[in-house]
C-alpha cells in the first residue's frame, strides 16, 4: 500500500508513494480541498490538467447536502462528481470542533443542529464510517473530537480519551463491514501537550491504522505550537505507513513540516486567498489588486506553467478581479492550485535527488508570509 521510495539524509523527511483504490498518489503530496465536492474555483477537468492526484470531500456537508440517498443512487461520491483520481474524506470531527455553540459531545457520539436550517442531527463513530463507507472514498478518517486551542491539560486528556474510545469503535465498525476499496487512518490527538501525543500515536499504532493523520492542528496556535504537536506524534508513528497533517499550511509551513516527516497535506488557502485576489510565489503572496499592477504586462509569476500564467497579464487579471468577473476568480484559484501542486513536486524532486536541505533553506529564507495568511486551512461549518 506504501512504499518509501527515498530519504533525505538531513532530516525527517520522505518520498513515497500510496496505492489506493483508484490510482497512485506520490508523496509529498498537496490534497486540493473539495469539501462539498468540488474545488472551489475549479472544475474537475482542471484539476486533472494540473496533475491534482486527489482531492477532498466532507463527512459533515456531504452528510447534509446533497445527502445519501442522492450519494447511493449514483453509487459514489466518485461517480456522483465526476472524479476518477483517489478521494480522502474527512470524518466531520473538524465540524465537532467547528460548530462549538451548535452541539452537544457525549460518550455515544455528537448532537448537532444544522449549519444550514437548525435541524437536529447526530453523527457517532459508527455514523461517520457508514456516511464514508456510503461516499466510498479511497481514504476515510477516523471520527475525533478535536479540542480547542487553547485549553487545560486534563481537558485535553479527557477528550483524548474520548477520541480514542471513539477510534476503537471505527475499527470495530470497519472489521464488521469491511468496506471494499477503503483505507482508514487514525488520528492523533492530544492539544499542546507532549505526552498526550505520545500516548494517543502509541494508542492509534496498537489499532494498526493504514495511515496516521496529526490532528488538532490550525486551530489558532502559534506556528512553533504546531511543529511541536508534529514532532510529538511521528516519532512514534510506523514508517511504513503515510503521515497525514491536516488543514496546513501556507507554503513555508509545508516544507518545514515534510521536514518532520509528514507526507499528506490539505488546506483551504490556496483556493481562499484567490478570491480575494492573492496570489502565491516562492516570495510569499502578492495582492493582485494593488494599483502597482495596473499595467503589468508580465504574468502573474515569471517562469510559471499554470493556465492563467501561460495566457494572460497581471493586469488584465487584475482588471477581472476588480471588475468582480468570476473569470479573474477562476483563474488566480488555477494558478494558486497549481502552486501548491508544483510545490508538492518539487519537493519530491529534491528528496529523490538529495537536495533537500537546500532547497528547505532556500525556500525558508525567501518566502515571507503575509498578514491574514497563516495557515488557518481548516473547513469549518461553511466550507472552504
Amino acid at each position: 500500500m506504501f512504499t518509501l521510495l527515498a530519504r533525505d539524509s538531513s532530516s525527517a523527511a520522505r518520498r513515497g508513494r500510496l496505492v489506493t483504490a483508484h490510482g497512485v498518489i506520490e508523496t509529498p503530496i498537496f490534497m486540493p480541498v473539495g469539501t462539498q465536492g468540488a474545488v472551489k474555483g475549479a472544475g474537475m477537468d482542471d484539476l486533472r490538467g494540473l496533475n491534482a492526484q486527489i482531492i477532498l470531500g466532507n463527512t459533515y456537508h456531504l452528510f447534509l447536502r446533497p445527502g445519501m440517498e442522492v450519494i447511493r443512487h449514483f453509487g459514489g461520491l466518485h461517480a456522483f462528481n465526476r472524479w476518477d483520481r483517489p478521494i480522502l474524506t474527512d470524518s466531520g470531527g473538524y465540524q465537532v470542533f467547528s460548530l462549538a455553540k451548535l452541539r452537544r459531545i457525549k460518550e455515544e457520539g455528537v448532537y448537532f443542529q444544522s449549519h444550514l436550517d437548525g435541524s437536529k442531527l447526530f453523527i457517532s463513530p459508527e455514523v461517520s464510517m457508514e456516511i464514508q463507507a456510503t461516499l466510498g472514498s479511497d481514504i476515510a478518517m477516523a471520527f475525533d473530537e478535536c479540542p480547542p486551542y487553547p485549553c487545560t491539560e486534563e481537558y485535553a486528556a479527557k477528550s483524548l480519551a474520548l477520541t480514542l474510545r471513539w477510534a476503537a469503535r471505527c475499527r470495530e465498525w470497519i472489521g464488521a463491514h469491511a468496506p471494499a476499496g477503503q483505507l482508514h487512518f487514525g488520528i492523533v490527538q492530544g492539544g499542546t501537550f507532549a505526552a498526550l501525543r505520545e500516548e494517543s500515536a502509541k494508542a492509534l499504532v496498537a489499532m494498526d491504522w493504514a495511515g496516521y493523520a496529526v490532528g488538532g492542528v490550525s486551530v489558532g496556535e502559534p506556528e512553533p505550537e504546531m511543529m511541536r504537536a508534529a514532532e510529538n506524534s511521528v516519532p512514534f508513528l510506523p514508517e511504513d505507513r503515510p503521515r497525514y497533517c491536516m488543514g496546513l499550511g501556507t507554503p513555508k509551513q509545508i516544507v518545514e513540516l515534510v521536514a518532520r516527516g509528514i507526507d499528506m497535506f490539505d488546506c483551504v488557502l490556496p483556493t481562499r486567498l484567490a478570491r480575494h485576489g492573492s496570489v502565491y510565489t516562492d516570495a510569499g503572496t502578492l495582492n493582485l489588486k494593488n494599483k502597482q499592477f495596473e499595467f503589468d504586462k508580465g504574468p502573474l509569476v515569471e517562469g510559471c506553467s499554470c493556465p492563467c500564467c501561460r495566457e494572460y497579464s497581471r493586469a488584465y487579471v487584475r482588471h477581472l478581479l476588480r471588475a468582480q468577473e468570476i473569470a479573474g476568480l477562476r483563474l488566480v484559484t488555477l494558478h494558486n492550485l497549481h502552486y501548491y501542486l508544483d510545490l508538492a513536486r518539487r519537493i519530491r524532486e529534491a528528496i529523490e535527488t538529495g537536495t533537500f536541505a537546500d532547497f528547505r533553506a532556500r525556500f525558508v529564507a525567501g518566502y515571507r508570509d503575509k498578514p491574514g495568511s497563516r495557515a488557518a486551512g481548516g473547513e469549518g461549518a461553511a466550507g472552504a
